[in-house]
């Protein structure tokens, strides 16, 4: 016996007892005809025992045979329906209705269990064979008077949706008991009118519009509808259905209108769409507040009338840690982020964008921010009273807009605090549901991400643009050359900080060298790679190499800095799609200008041309030979030289400054040109003009600038004798220079000068070879006095330490510690050995 089916808390009957098995005659016939199933409803219509006609053709049940070319493809069938004729046990002739399914083996693997000949005998099938099963009703196949019965029944009590019936001149014929209970009128309130007369408002217009064209086109409409209940305060959303009512001779006798109620689809589809948009709307950037705004939009008006976000002050200070989620106790300082508004000029807001509120303890956000969830509040809840009653403006809003239901949502990422969104509602009477909650923290957890992301990015960034500036220069150093002005531009936020740098390096002889590079990339490793750089420029030009030496031996920095990069890399990093990221890359212009021959070398390694322009105010680009950017190891540098009269200004660059995706780059070019010889009434306001003209509010790339005016030193500042190749001729050498000095007025550095003209002269005549050459330079701008002894040899001087016994090799110590600075430099034919002295200001004579 089968047991009773147990459903929740009801008992069932055996399906068998409920649908009576013997009412279907069911038969199976396998795919050679043979019958393989016969059930007790199969015995009654035929009259055959299972025990006769398992086994047998089924052929020899019909009345007539089929001719085959009548039979329709039963192979290529998946069902088959229709009319046979069929013989009875007793020889009575049946006209039977058949339906008929054709079970291959995939459908029998897929069937449920128990779909089968139920109660009935069933002979084995080979394996993986198909079969038809045959269906035919005992009862129910003429209609009966019941079955209208059935109908107005189904009509009034449907509980699917709500149907309406109208006749030709839209007027209710008959409604269901779902359409009493949508319109809360019962079908005898409404018979004989029209819709729009039952529902008054648009809803009711646009329904008899659709109705209207029903009739007119025979097509049916549909749209959708809000209505809300008499003793409802929610809308409901009604999708409606309308066609046409035809009579057994097709002609038109009415509309059916059928309508859903599709509430929760509606709002489920709302929700989706808002989350959505939330995904394109929150996030666009990486700035906190525009974060907190781009959150306060998406929810007015979709959610609330007014929304603030307000964050903890704590995040004023990026490098402080955030407090642990539900940790917090009041009371708390919170920081206005955002706000928004159904109402123009948003006049519920009493705390201004920026202005830090607080909050005491018991209030709904320091509650919220305690618990850690959203929390939905009544205007008479003490959390909200705690924080109405302390703030008589809050309160005057509160009662001035009618305010009525407030949702507290925390902003919360990775486990820490960030502040809260507070959602108000006033002009929207429907208080706030689960529903809203569920929403709400959907799109404040999505906000808060964005919103944590942007203070890290910020945090981050700000360290690397911190490292960045403490690379570069903090101020240019005084020097007689050139006159200098620098401007540095990090990119915009999206970019990252990138390793861009310029210096200004002061050389022996009164000369200057000017650099500016880039490195390729962005981020804390192209800033501590510039660093690197910057400081490798600054030693190699201590050692006075020419430009296109200078660069060569910057070249093999790079390729082994981009060599330890690889080494440091993962397995995963070193992939071929990722390979090129831990590559380093640079580009760098390097030139030295000598203000004694009005001179300047220049080299550059993949860098912009430099523009200049001449004291009659021509701008052009200085023609350099191109070379490799630095890095790729192996190929050569060149320089050149040109003319750079007094007056002439040099401008060295980044390639920021001038490529943009919305300029070509040589309309940047021509302006940057116009722009230099623009009336500008210094090098600081010229670079200020040519960064606004030629640069975006947010540039894609970091810009560095460079601007150089020449100057020339007067030749009664410089001093040259040529020196004879003999011991002898040291002592004329001296009383040159101290001919000199007292021309200059420099009589009391004439002890020091004296002695390093000596040992310097001496050891080049005693240790080198000729020509040999002394020059004096007076520096009059810092006071200072350099003395240049040049010759032909190439051997490099050093200090060294002279033990008590020894009779030489004191000169070049006591050089080092006469003067200020003293070094050597290498030239095509020689070398020359330097030393500065700065001369103290001489005493007032006070008598």
């Amino acid at each position: 016996m089968d047991e009773p089916v147990i459903t929740g808390r009801t008992t069932t009957r055996p399906l068998d007892d409920v649908v009576c098995e013997a009412l279907t005659a069911r038969v199976t016939v396998d795919e050679r005809g043979r019958v393989t199933g016969w059930n007790a409803g199969a015995e009654r219509l035929l009259g055959y025992a299972a025990e006769e006609i398992v086994g047998r053709p089924a052929g020899e049940l019909l009345a007539e045979p089929v001719p085959a070319e009548d039979l329709p493809p039963f192979a290529q069938l998946p069902r088959w329906h229709g009319n046979l004729s069929v013989r009875h046990r007793d020889g009575r002739r049946l006209e039977i209705k058949v339906l008929a399914h054709h079970r291959t083996p995939e459908r029998e693997r897929a069937a449920a269990p128990g779909a089968d000949v139920g109660g009935g005998v069933r002979a084995g099938a080979g394996a993986g064979a198909g079969e038809w099963l045959l269906v035919s009703a005992m009862s129910g196949q003429q209609p009966e008077p019941l079955d209208d019965t059935f109908v107005t029944w189904s009509f009034a009590q449907s509980p699917c949706c709500a149907l309406a019936l109208y006749d030709t001149r839209l007027r209710l014929r008959r409604a269901n008991a779902d359409m009493e209970r949508s319109v809360a009128l019962t079908e005898q309130d409404m018979l004989g009118l029209r819709v729009n007369e039952i529902v008054d408002g648009p809803a009711g217009d646009r329904a008899e519009q659709s109705m209207a064209r029903v009739l007119e086109t025979g097509e049916p409409q549909y749209n959708e509808n809000f209505l809300r209940t008499a003793g409802e305060t929610r809308e409901h959303a009604w999708s409606v259905f309308m066609s046409t009512l035809r009579d057994a001779t097709g002609e038109v006798r009415g509309v059916c209108l059928t309508a859903h109620d599709t509430t929760e689809q509606y709002w489920a589809r709302k929700r989706l769409q808002l989350i959505a948009e939330a995904g394109r709307r929150i996030g666009t950037t990486l700035d906190v507040m525009r974060t907190a705004q781009e959150l306060a939009d998406v929810t007015v008006p979709e959610l609330a009338d007014f929304v603030s976000v307000d964050l903890l002050t704590s995040l004023d200070d990026l490098h402080e840690p955030l407090p642990q989620a539900g940790t917090l106790a009041g009371p708390l300082v919170l920081r206005r982020a955002a706000h928004q508004s159904v109402t123009p000029g948003l006049p519920e807001a009493v705390v201004a964008l920026g202005e830090a509120d607080e909050y005491p303890e018991g209030s709904a956000p320091v509650e919220t921010l305690r618990s850690g969830r959203a929390a939905v509040y009544e205007m008479t809840h003490p959390a909200i009273t705690a924080l109405v009653a302390r703030d008589p403006a809050r309160a005057s809003r509160a009662r001035e807009f009618g305010m009525h239901s407030v949702m507290v949502v925390p902003l919360s990422a990775r486990g820490t605090t960030l502040g809260v969104a507070i959602l108000v509602r006033h002009r929207r009477a429907k208080l706030f549901q689960q529903d809203d909650v569920v929403l709400a923290e959907e799109l404040a957890a999505r906000a808060a991400v964005c919103i944590d992301n942007a203070r890290r990015y910020t945090r981050e960034r700000g360290t690397a643009v911190m490292l960045q500036r403490s690379l570069l220069p903090q101020r240019l150093p005084e020097q007689a050359a050139v006159e200098v002005a620098s401007r540095y531009l990090p990119a915009g936020v999206h970019a990252g900080v990138g390793g861009d740098w310029f210096d200004v390096i002061p050389l022996s002889g009164a000369r200057v060298a000017l650099v500016v590079g880039d490195i390729v990339g962005h981020g804390i490793h192209a800033s501590a790679t510039m660093g690197r750089l910057r400081t490798a420029v600054r030693t190699l030009a201590d050692i006075d190499l020419p430009p296109d030496e200078l660069l060569t031996h910057l070249d093999d920095l790079v390729a082994r800095l981009s060599t330890e990069r690889e080494d440091d890399r993962t397995p995963a990093d070193r992939a071929p799609e990722t390979r090129a990221g831990g590559e380093v890359g640079a580009t760098c212009l390097y030139a030295v200008y000598d203000p004694i021959t009005q001179r300047c070398c220049l080299a550059r390694a993949g860098h912009p041309l430099p523009a200049v322009v001449s004291p009659d105010g021509v701008a052009d680009l200085v023609d350099i030979p191109a070379s490799p950017p630095l890095g790729l190891g192996g190929l050569p540098f060149e320089s050149a030289e040109i003319d750079l009269p007094e007056g002439s200004l040099l401008a060295l660059y980044t390639n920021g400054l001038l490529e943009s995706p919305d300029r070509d780059i040589d309309d940047g070019i021509r302006r940057l040109r116009h722009l230099l010889t623009g009336p500008e009434p210094t090098l600081d306001a010229l670079c200020d003009r040519i960064l606004t003209d030629l640069l975006p509010p947010r540039p894609s790339d970091d810009v560095a600038l460079l601007m150089a005016r020449t100057r020339a030193l007067d030749a009664s500042q410089v001093a040259t004798w040529g020196v004879p190749s003999d011991p002898s001729a040291v002592a004329q050498t001296r009383k040159d220079a101290l001919a000199q000095l007292e021309a200059w007025g420099l009589e009391d550095a004439a002890f020091v000068t004296e002695l390093v003209v000596s040992e310097l002269v001496t050891n080049a005549i005693r240790h080198a070879e000729p020509p040999i050459q002394l020059r004096l330079i007076h520096l009059t701008h810092d006071d200072s006095l350099i003395c240049e002894v040049s010759d032909g040899g190439n051997t490099a001087p050093h200090l060294r330490r002279a033990r008590s016994y020894d009779e030489g090799g004191r000169g070049l110590l006591l050089v080092a510690q006469l003067t200020q600075r003293w070094g050597t430099r290498q030239s095509a034919k020689g070398k020359t050995i330097w030393a500065e002295q700065h001369l103290e200001p001489a005493p007032p004579d006070v008598f």
